[in-house]
């Protein structure tokens, strides 16, 4: 029998790829190389259905003899390794981002002969108009908490943004630019304590305390379904960490961040211009360890912040305590620094890399922020949050209307400086 290759990332199924599979099967035996998760959250997001899932609903389709793993976008990988007769695809791809693939497809397939075959698009059916159905379906706690250790598994570096309320929820859930034929997002969000103090005009000690955390954390649950990290400060008394722990995980919060620090809580950006107190490595490490023995499922994640650099104790200190805190139980190390380059944090990766026992690795490029995502890849980083970043641009930007309003007496002038109504309704669900 002739040879028929197809690929798609099957991730959802609808009768479209049943009808491409179906005159596939008219041509020989047919092979469907599935996209695996890598490949799709890197250009499109994340799989709704991981690859062994789509590959046994593939594998199941009548008349579909082989499903492999399809490792890139571009199919010339493959091609070369099955050499088909045929390669099988819908004929939507002649324009677009897909038309550069598409004559690589075809500039392969004459090698040895082969021929591309395409189908008619099925008229009617629209991924986005799907995606968009199941985004308002929303997520359950189970499956939102265990996300973000799967994002570790198939990104090579995931991507969080700060939300302090539902509206910034929103935006940190559906801001989305398409470059280079991938679309970026950010993958999870942040919430932290100095945001959240701040928006509540509160000062940034870890005077806001649980229950008015809770209650920021659940107007970003209702609204989104993106992976939350939450910033726990010190985690408070081991005791009360503890049941913090049990709270966040029945929640479907997905981790929590603890600093080494003890007395009352400055923020780490003041360094040593103010007085501030590391843990001891003994202590801090019980408490991670009393965390971990809280919790009830394996998906939550209790990630260690280690402040040595902020606070001058250097590298040796670091690694010490990035081993203890390991030891301990903890799900992964983030590292921070109040300096403007990045030197420290990656003389930090370079030795963090030489130990036995690694877990993924957490960075702010808060102040070094000139340093890129894939610089930080590249030195080992897992996850970079982008900590207080909108707030930080809210704020200058509703003063300068409040300023505005005060000289004109009205605001008029305002207007090319602000969204319309009508853009802030369609933004919220339900509001158009």
């Amino acid at each position: 029998m002739k040879k028929v290759y197809l690929a798609m990332s099957a991730d959802i199924i609808h009768h479209g790829h049943i009808n491409v599979i179906k005159e596939a099967c008219k041509l020989g035996e047919v092979t469907v190389g599935i996209l695996t998760d890598e490949v799709i959250a890197g250009y499109k997001r994340f799989p709704l259905l991981s690859f062994a899932e789509r590959k046994e609903i593939i594998s199941n389709i009548k008349g579909v003899a082989r499903v492999v793993p399809q490792e890139t976008l571009d199919y010339v990988p493959n091609l070369e390794k099955y050499k088909p007769d045929y390669v099988v695809h819908g004929d939507d791809w002649r324009t677009g981002e897909q038309k550069v693939i598409r004559q690589r497809v075809i500039e392969a397939l004459q090698r040895w002969g082969g021929r591309l075959v395409e189908v008619p698009y099925t008229e009617g059916v629209s991924i986005s108009q799907l995606d968009e159905a199941m985004h308002k379906i929303g997520t359950t706690p189970s499956a939102r908490m265990r996300r973000l250790r799967q994002l570790l598994q198939i990104k090579p570096l995931v991507r969080v943004l700060e939300a302090h309320n539902g509206l910034t929820g929103l935006i940190a859930e559906k801001t989305k630019v398409r470059q280079n034929g991938r679309t970026k997002e950010f993958d999870a969000i942040w919430l932290s304590s100095l945001c959240d103090s701040t928006a509540k005009g509160k000062p940034d000690i870890e005077l806001v305390d649980l229950t008015s955390r809770l209650n920021t954390i659940n107007e970003i649950l209702e609204v989104t379904t993106k992976p939350i990290i939450l910033d726990g400060d010190t985690g408070g008394q081991e005791e009360h960490f503890v049941f913090t722990v049990r709270t966040l995980e029945r929640l479907g919060v997905s981790a929590v961040i603890i600093e080494d620090k003890i007395g009352l809580k400055k923020n780490s950006l003041f360094g040593t211009e103010v007085k501030q107190t590391q843990d001891s490595i003994e202590n801090f490490a019980h408490k991670i360890s009393a965390g971990k023995q809280a919790q009830v499922t394996e998906s939550f994640m209790i990630i260690a912040r280690i402040e040595s650099l902020i606070l001058k104790a250097g590298l040796d200190d670091a690694l010490a305590r990035a081993r203890a805190y390991i030891a301990a139980g903890a799900d992964a190390i983030m590292i921070h620094s109040k300096e403007k380059d990045p030197a420290e944090i990656f003389a930090f990766c370079e030795a963090y890399g030489k130990l036995e026992q690694r877990v993924p690795l957490v960075a702010v490029p808060t102040s070094y922020n000139q340093v890129t995502e894939s610089e930080l890849a590249a030195a080992g980083i897992n996850v970079v949050i982008y900590a207080n970043h909108l707030l930080r641009s809210a704020y200058p930007a509703m003063q300068k209307t409040a300023r505005m309003i005060l000289e004109h007496e009205r605001s008029l002038e305002c207007d090319q400086h602000l969204m319309s109504i009508k853009e802030i309704l369609t933004l919220i669900p339900g509001g158009m």
